[in-house]
């Protein structure tokens, strides 16, 4: 009895190992493809914010997922700019509009954007020792790039919180700094 007592709590243990395992796994965040760069015609892809053009025949990295979400995600922060003729291109996702780039708003990579799910909703984003509120209007599109719908622009990588100017200001980074920087965010 001893015997099949501790040969059954083998296999349930290695049955518990196995699933914790595989549940782990299934959290990542992995490639989900990569796509051809093409060169811009003349003119089409803006670079305000040192935004970056697609290269010809570059291989680029896209993803249909974002790293898991906690109450203290980290993530990179990107300056974007949402009004009309900015670096961001077309209107926003989330209400087909132009923002100012005054009013704290953001785009989030595609995992974290949702299939919209957090459109209008407000996140607080956190870094250089300050806080701030701001609403999510639109997606940085990890699936696809470097074509015309995305400015030529590469796909975002999957951890990119894309934000205005004003949300720059209200975090107090020098606008000398602005471009890139980590962060943590969460939903307000």
């Amino acid at each position: 009895m001893k015997r099949l007592c501790s040969k059954a709590s083998f296999i349930l243990l290695a049955t518990l190992i196995l699933t914790s395992c595989i549940d782990s796994e299934a959290q990542k965040c992995r490639p989900s493809g990569r796509i051809r760069g093409k060169k811009a015609p003349p003119g089409e892809c803006n670079q305000e914010n040192d935004s970056d053009c697609c290269v010809d025949g570059k291989m680029y990295t896209t993803y249909e997922c974002s790293p898991p979400m906690s109450s203290h995600t980290k993530a990179h922060l990107t300056l974007n700019s949402f009004e009309k003729g900015g670096d961001g291109g077309g209107p926003s996702e989330c209400d087909n509009q132009y923002h100012s780039d005054d009013t704290p708003v953001v785009a989030l990579s595609t995992g974290w954007f949702n299939h919209k799910s957090r459109c209008l909703h407000n996140i607080t984003i956190s870094g250089n020792g300050r806080s701030v509120v701001a609403m999510v209007v639109d997606e940085c599109d990890s699936t696809q790039g470097c074509d015309a719908d995305h400015d030529y622009q590469p796909p975002c990588p999957n951890n990119i919180v894309d934000a205005s100017r004003a949300v720059w200001k209200a975090l107090g980074v020098p606008p000398n700094e602005w471009g890139g920087f980590d962060i943590t965010w969460s939903d307000a």
